[in-house]
């Protein structure tokens, strides 16, 4: 097994009786990548992570690795990360990292090393004799990276790893994933921590319903949608720009009023009216953030497919 190579997750299907979980479910992590899998609590993610991995079977579809269907061997080389911690929590945090990289095929020696090495990085040496019940749930979240990475896998897939983080652990994990991917390493996770994911990934899939929706770059995806206006007019009253042709008011921010351009909409008529309240300190064009692009694609496709319903 090389690095360098794509992880192919290609129309996978999966239902639980009368429930579809997934639906031909498609995309690719390209070596080196981080790629930010979003969706909404049900959308299907944990599910598509856990067939990655083979932990559960597809009723349709297929998983490759290097252009190959992932196998029993092949997946000793994933780093995964669940959403449900899955620590030994007796277990003192070394001997388990030692245990796991023992089981993904390292020598004792090899394990020993490498679990010193990740316990230092993400700052749970101190604790290397510790029960992982005994740690705060932020340590327990650092372990439970130092599990996926102790063995040094090829492909990492985790669920959900900021989750409960603070922000100094926060920047820890974002540069060791970085430097996994600078070796070529694909990388795919989970976040509801939208802003993460816009800062740190350079592709990005939002699920709905079992479904990819969306894929592509936060650029790529926000060239789809309209463009906003941040205007800082103090003296405009609310509502002030509720009247022009095709604009909507988003939302305010810093006492700014955030404005959404439709198909067809004139900047300038926002521009006069926002200077007719009085001085205007601010007047900008910008780009939705992934938030805004993630609820608007889960709104649009929801309202098709009631109407397909």
């Amino acid at each position: 097994m090389r690095q360098g190579q794509r992880l192919e997750i290609d129309r996978i299907s999966k239902r639980y009786g009368s429930v579809v979980a997934l639906r031909e479910m498609t995309f690719d992590v390209r070596a080196g990548e981080l790629f930010g899998f979003v969706g909404s609590n049900g959308a299907g993610k944990t599910t598509a992570m856990r067939i990655a991995l083979g932990v559960l079977t597809a009723d349709s579809g297929e998983v490759r690795w290097a252009g190959r269907p992932i196998t029993l061997e092949n997946r000793r080389h994933i780093g995964y990360m669940p959403e449900e911690r899955g620590l030994y929590p007796k277990m003192k945090v070394a001997d388990q990292l030692v245990y796991l990289a023992r089981l993904h095929g390292m020598s004792k020696a090899e394990a020993w090393r490498s679990a010193q090495e990740w316990m230092e990085r993400l700052g749970v040496a101190a604790r290397r004799d510790d029960a992982v019940e005994k740690l705060s749930l932020g340590n327990q979240q650092r372990v439970q990276l130092a599990a996926a990475l102790v063995h040094d896998p090829e492909i990492l897939v985790l669920d959900e790893p900021f989750s409960g983080l603070d922000p100094v652990a926060v920047d820890v994990m974002s540069t060791v994933l970085r430097e996994k991917c600078a070796r070529g390493t694909p990388v795919v996770f989970s976040s509801h921590q939208l802003d993460l994911v816009e800062r740190l990934c350079d592709r990005v899939g939002i699920v709905r319903s079992g479904q990819m929706v969306a894929c592509g770059t936060v650029a790529e995806l926000s060239a789809g949608g309209n463009v906003q206006l941040v205007v800082d007019a103090p003296a405009a009253q609310p509502g002030w720009a509720d009247r022009i042709a095709g604009v909507g008011t988003v939302g305010h921010e810093d006492g700014k009023t955030v404005l959404e351009l439709g198909p067809g909409a004139d900047d300038q008529l926002v521009l006069k009216a926002a200077l007719a309240t009085g001085p205007v300190r601010e007047f900008a064009r910008r780009q939705p953030s992934l938030t805004e692009l993630f609820r608007n694609v889960v709104t649009e496709h929801g309202a098709s497919e009631g109407k397909a319903a």
